[in-house]
């Protein structure tokens, strides 16, 4: 991920879009609905990015107007909601070697979807909106096997690669520029109340698999292999490899399997 860096002209950024998304249409009559619904019919990437999620939201094809103005609406009170969806999309297209283009994140990419799906369930939690805020979550995954509690705190430039089985409780922190690859936990130890689930400082990388329990904190810049099971915190600017879990002794094993068949 560090080894690459696609310099993007932010400037130019929705106009750029609109060029490739009207080749494609032009190319492939198949396909040419689905850019013109998505891309071409919006004035902007905030109106075409509500789209998108409205379609993904709605549960029935004459509601996804009255979402697309919901989402709308929340970026307006809220604007941070927009910015934050622009700079995870910059992450992707600046570090993301696989993409080609700059409208793949959005119509393509779960975990892309799914993370801006979270900053409109966040927003609803926090403004007495929360049976919207459970109902795009529960949607999340439904949609994309993504379960975030619509209080986790996620800040911007977040890149979540492939995504499908993250999962992250109410009160997770994310700050800034994290890297979060699939099946990653970020839950609690299941005992007490309050403040119970990890805070994941700016830049840090979580590989794949790696399951982080507790109010614990994974420091800045700092790599966690994946695969690994974190119980305890982790200083910034370090990488942590391993498993916890322990191999059973055989003998237990086997006086355990005796018990059993008693």
């Amino acid at each position: 991920m560090a080894d690459f860096k696609r310099e993007v002209d932010t400037e130019n950024l929705w106009q750029r879009i609109l060029e490739e998304a009207q080749a494609i249409a032009n190319e492939f009559e198949l396909l040419s609905c689905f850019y013109q619904r998505n891309i071409l019919q919006h004035p902007s990437y905030q109106a075409a990015l509500a789209y998108v999620l409205a379609e993904k939201l709605s549960d029935s094809p004459e509601q996804v107007a009255t979402w697309q103005d919901t989402l709308e609406a929340a970026m307006l009170a809220e604007p941070k909601i927009y910015q934050a969806a622009l700079a995870d999309l910059l992450c992707q297209l600046q570090t993301n070697a696989s993409i080609k283009d700059h409208y793949t994140p959005l119509l393509y990419f779960g975990g892309y979807q799914a993370l801006e799906c979270h900053r409109f369930s966040h927003y609803f939690w926090h403004h007495n909106q929360e049976a919207l805020a459970l109902y795009i979550q529960g949607r999340m995954v439904s949609l994309f096997g993504v379960d975030i509690h619509p209080g986790a705190k996620i800040g911007a430039g977040i890149f979540m690669d492939h995504a499908v089985g993250i999962v992250i409780g109410e009160t997770a922190v994310i700050e800034d520029d994290v890297t979060l690859f699939q099946s990653v936990t970020l839950g609690g130890t299941g005992k007490g109340e309050g403040d119970r689930h990890p805070k994941v400082r700016k830049g840090a990388f979580i590989g794949a698999g790696t399951q982080v329990f507790g109010n614990i904190e994974i420091g800045e810049n700092a790599k966690v292999a994946g695969g690994t099971v974190v119980v305890k915190a982790v200083a910034a600017n370090t990488t942590v490899v391993g498993k916890v879990a322990q191999p059973l002794a055989s003998h237990t094993l086997s006086s355990n399997i005796k018990k059993h068949k008693d």
